[in-house]
């Protein structure tokens, strides 16, 4: 049975638990800035001698800093959901047996990390380079409305991926490999440092046939003004499809531990 109160109480545990280390993340704030300000250095720097095309340096700087606020709440997702780390225990058999579904609550908890991360390190990183950098803001409100829509669908998008993840460490002694290989797929198929249309066509292409264009790609081009709002509808079509197969993996993970013996 649906019980908001319960998934809140998650959420907000899980946002209070990080607010015991603001201090440990403001060093993660200031490595991330510095790496937004290499990116964009560099791309000033080409900037002088090229076009760079529909964007142009202004909207390549951008461009860099939306996706490095946007990492964040995008991508930075727990490994797995803490799931490997309850296989190993054994702490996955007793979180089968709670009355909440496996997979809504350890989004709930992942939703709290989530709403911390963009308060404390999103908009404080974005808001910086706003400043140094002069960046623009849409000039519609509708662009912010589908930016919104197309970071949130994101974020659920990431934490579906890093379940199954999670998941995996059932069959698997070691699945950290799945989370490092799926942050090489986000920086060379979700558009973050490079526009998806720069890569070869058929590296585009492969990237389509992807969830990964909807992490960054997307929400960055709406809101630069360089996107369609439609695509959103992308967005919603991953988060459906990556939702029915989190409820299967989860079956097939309870038909595991059954038969390892509960």
């Amino acid at each position: 049975m649906f019980n908001p109160t319960l998934y809140f109480t998650l959420a907000s545990k899980a946002y209070a638990r990080n607010l015991q280390y603001r201090g440990a993340h403001m060093v993660h704030n200031l490595a991330s800035a510095m790496f937004g300000f290499m990116y964009a250095s560099i791309w000033i720097g080409l900037g002088r001698d090229h076009t760079l095309g529909e964007y142009g340096t202004q909207g390549m700087v951008n461009y860099i800093a939306f996706t490095q606020a946007a990492l964040w709440i995008t991508s930075f997702i727990s490994n797995g959901l803490g799931i490997p780390q309850s296989v190993r225990t054994g702490q996955i058999a007793l979180d089968l047996m709670r009355p909440v579904h496996l997979f809504s609550h350890m989004m709930a908890k992942e939703w709290g990390q989530i709403a911390y991360q963009f308060a404390y390190k999103s908009i404080p990183i974005y808001l910086l380079y706003f400043f140094v950098f002069s960046l623009r803001i849409p000039d519609q409100g509708i662009a912010v409305l589908y930016t919104a829509l197309g970071l949130f669908g994101a974020s659920y998008l990431s934490i579906c991926i890093n379940y199954l993840i999670g998941v995996s460490a059932l069959w698997t002694t070691e699945s950290s490999w799945l989370y490092w290989g799926n942050h090489a797929l986000i920086n060379l198929l979700a558009g973050f440092f490079i526009p998806l249309e720069w890569l070869p066509g058929w590296l585009e292409r492969l990237a389509w046939m992807s969830p990964y264009p909807y992490l960054l790609y997307v929400p960055t081009t709406i809101y630069l003004g360089n996107g369609d709002g439609s695509a959103v509808w992308g967005t919603l079509f991953w988060c459906a499809l990556m939702t029915i197969v989190c409820l299967l993996s989860t079956q097939l993970l309870r038909r595991k531990v059954e038969v390892q013996g509960g």
